[in-house]
């Protein structure tokens, strides 16, 4: 089954609608396809006779810079996350987001997750993937809509992950951030505290005689 969670951007006092829905998927091979740029997909349709060969594991790519943590990897797992790194994007309350996450983990994938919570992110997964549905998987710039475990492992195959964990004992993923960046408010400056006043001074002593001074001495 292909399950996906669609999201609509809502006030945020309101939350996010969450609507399932599922469809029928079929299994299908999947070919992986460079063509003439570099650029490298993954198909169900097989390449045609003037499409490119893949280039060879270790050979240099198109694909994108890694954002997974590969530190301590084995280097054959480090070279497919470097040439094909994997990002899950997923929601609160998403089950299909949920299966997701366990069979990355499960099969050792080195992976970043994206979190899309509020309406800034709702817009940026709309421009990355023109739609609003949830879980989506990039392998490099493969686009995988929904999940279905079939599908995403097939494609995970066809980019050269191995089909069983081999991820060192302790390996731990980078910590799950929203797609959007959240920038802190800069810091208010300290109000500068308003001078004292000062009293004003006493009236100058008059020179002229008075009844009480009738010298008009100065004091």
């Amino acid at each position: 089954m292909h399950t996906i969670y669609k999201i609509s951007p809502l006030h945020r006092l309101t939350g996010l609608a969450l609507v399932l829905v599922a469809a029928g998927a079929v299994a299908q091979p999947v070919y992986r396809q460079v063509d003439k740029n570099g650029k490298v997909t993954f198909s169900d349709r097989a390449p045609s006779a003037s499409t490119e060969p893949a280039p060879a594991a270790g050979q240099p790519g198109s694909a994108p810079s890694s954002t997974a943590n590969t530190s301590g990897l084995p280097y054959e797992l480090r070279q497919v996350a470097q040439r094909y790194p994997v990002t899950l994007y997923s929601g609160d309350e998403c089950g299909p987001c949920g299966a997701a996450r366990t069979l990355l983990i499960t099969r050792g994938i080195p992976f970043e997750e994206r979190t899309v919570k509020s309406n800034a992110d709702i817009e940026a997964l709309q421009r990355l993937s023109n739609q609003n549905a949830l879980p989506l998987l990039t392998i490099g710039s493969q686009q995988l809509k929904g999940f279905s475990d079939v599908e995403w492992s097939q494609y995970l195959d066809a980019a050269g992950y191995p089909k069983s964990n081999s991820l060192p004992a302790g390996y731990r993923n980078g910590p799950v951030r929203p797609l959007v960046a959240q920038t802190a408010p800069a810091p208010r400056a300290a109000a500068t505290p308003a001078p004292a006043a000062q009293p004003a001074p006493p009236p100058p002593a008059s020179s002229e005689p008075t009844p009480s001074n009738p010298a008009g001495i100065k004091f």
